[in-house]
């Protein structure tokens, strides 16, 4: 194909695109409309899954020692846990600390109930707090931290917690979470390109006299296929340009929303400038890839005149 060719067919695709204009509103309306619901769905999800990683990432071990354990025998044992593989960092709380954070939780209505210890009078043990690099691994590090308990006479460790069963709980959930974001985003991308692709196809259906006089005045299959090809990647590219703007400006205007409400924005949701970059390439794509494929597609039954 020689460049006035292209030329041509980039001519005779933009034409057709607005000399069949009402077709070409409800295709790119049915790019817009399927876009639009997968893009929403999407940004669902992975706000979904970022708030679940938040909450993955805030599994941590708790490891109670005895109130007689030394300090070198104590600094030992920090090392050895803090060496582990899986153990993304350590936190020593001492018993002092640990007290005015528990009286902190409790609130000032409920402070009472920890009136008589003190500094002097602690019943709390010091802690070595453990931050996971997987907190799927949670359960393994525990029963590792818990056997260093054999390699000393003295028994320095009184108990290891992670809220076993609240951590298996939120693990189940957020792996459902997942499982069921990713098959309700594959559905609906499957379903876009199926809606689209049908918008196209009728049409090309409404134009079949056209394709079938061009063909017996001896256009080739290619000749005739390039100007809906582009007619196509026109239609996609417009509609998806259209579905990023409402997209990105309704999610902006929700971000700023959420910053003004002190509780919803505990959920700390993702930001858009993590987001615009993949997302809109992938929705242009998609929309490009669904208008070509929906043209390409549709138009071969009407070449065989």
């Amino acid at each position: 194909m020689n460049f006035n060719t292209f030329l041509r067919h980039l001519r005779e695709g933009f034409k057709s695109l607005f000399r069949n204009g009402w077709m070409s509103i409800a295709s790119i309306t049915s790019i817009i409309v399927s876009l639009l619901i997968l893009g929403v769905f999407v940004l669902l999800v992975v706000n979904v899954n970022s708030i679940a990683d938040n909450a993955d990432s805030q599994v941590e071990i708790s490891t109670y020692l005895q109130l007689n354990v030394d300090e070198e025998l104590r600094t030992t044992l920090q090392e050895e846990i803090a060496a582990m593989p899986e153990v993304s960092s350590i936190a020593f709380v001492p018993k002092d600390q640990g007290l005015a954070e528990f009286k902190e939780k409790l609130g000032e209505d409920q402070q009472e109930l920890l009136e008589g210890f003190d500094v002097d009078n602690n019943p709390l043990p010091d802690t070595i707090r453990v931050e996971l690099i997987d907190p799927s691994t949670v359960n393994f590090v525990a029963e590792k931290i818990e056997a260093l308990n054999d390699k000393y006479t003295e028994k320095p460790i009184m108990k290891v917690n992670f809220g076993e069963e609240t951590v298996e709980t939120l693990f189940k959930i957020t792996r459902l979470i997942r499982t069921i974001g990713f098959v309700f985003v594959a559905g609906l991308a499957l379903m876009s390109m199926f809606l689209i692709s049908n918008t196209i196809r009728v049409t090309i259906l409404a134009r079949r006299r056209e394709i079938g006089i061009m063909k017996l005045v001896g256009a080739t299959n290619a000749f005739i296929r390039w100007p809906f090809f582009v007619e196509g990647a026109l239609i996609g590219l417009i509609g998806s340009l259209i579905t990023i703007g409402i997209l990105f400006a309704g999610y902006n205007q929700l971000l700023i929303t959420v910053q003004q409400d002190i509780i919803i924005k505990m959920l700390n949701l993702v930001p858009l400038s993590s987001l615009w970059a993949w997302l809109g390439g992938s929705l242009l794509i998609m929309g490009v890839l669904v208008g070509v494929l929906g043209s390409t597609l549709s138009i071969r039954k009407s070449l065989k005149v």
